[in-house]
């Protein structure tokens, strides 16, 4: 998690207008539902990790934006710990993808990564005009995420197989509404061969989770 102190103030990454945005992956899932979610999570981190590791060699920001689980008095290692804790169902997932020192961590109290938060400010900050989308759920909180991205006006890719929901139908539901009604890409991690993702105007079909 970056500091936010004078003496370690982040700098922005120049030369990169993307920014990776991973949504709630620091999570309990101790919610009706979480446990049909955990499969698919556990199958996700095996996509996402690897692709995290590889947009941070690229110099690409990568934020964290994760549920404040209505502890207001927390901050990130709370919730870090809230979420590892002995017999949390989210445990491996969490830990396997903790950020790192160079990342970005921002609470939010509802669904989108964008309501009420300091997304905005930070997102200016790093010169950041594409963004690409993962984490949990697809049709919940990384699909109000997305909306709330389109009205800001960012170029939004999302990561089918960095994304993950309760069902098949949840997860692509939701990325074909976002395709159909906000022009939102959709492809998997493995398509994307730069820090800018695929090219402006190619319109990537949604591919199911393998």
């Amino acid at each position: 998690m970056a500091r936010t102190g004078s003496r370690s103030r982040p700098r922005p990454v120049r030369g990169s207008d993307t920014a990776l945005l991973i949504i709630d992956v620091i999570n309990d899932l101790e919610f009706p539902g979480g446990e049909r979610v955990l499969p698919w999570a556990l199958r996700m981190v095996e996509r996402l990790g690897p692709f995290a590791r590889r947009m941070r060699g690229a110099g690409v920001p990568v934020i964290y934006v994760n549920d404040n689980f209505n502890h207001w008095r927390s901050n990130f290692r709370d919730v870090y710990r809230h979420c590892t804790r002995a017999g949390s169902r989210g445990r491996v997932v969490a830990r396997a993808l903790r950020p790192q020192a160079q990342d970005y961590f921002i609470l939010k109290p509802k669904h989108s990564a964008f309501f009420a938060t300091s997304l905005v400010p930070l997102l200016e900050h790093l010169g950041t005009k594409r963004l690409l989308m993962a984490g949990i759920a697809t049709n919940l909180c990384v699909f109000f995420s997305a909306h709330d991205a389109h009205m800001h006006e960012y170029d939004i890719t999302v990561l089918s197989d960095c994304c993950c929901a309760e069902s098949d139908m949840d997860h692509d539901l939701a990325l074909d509404q976002l395709q159909r009604f906000l022009g939102v890409r959709v492809c998997r991690a493995d398509e994307v061969r730069s820090e800018r993702g695929p090219k402006r105007g190619a319109r990537v079909p949604a591919t199911p989770r393998t």
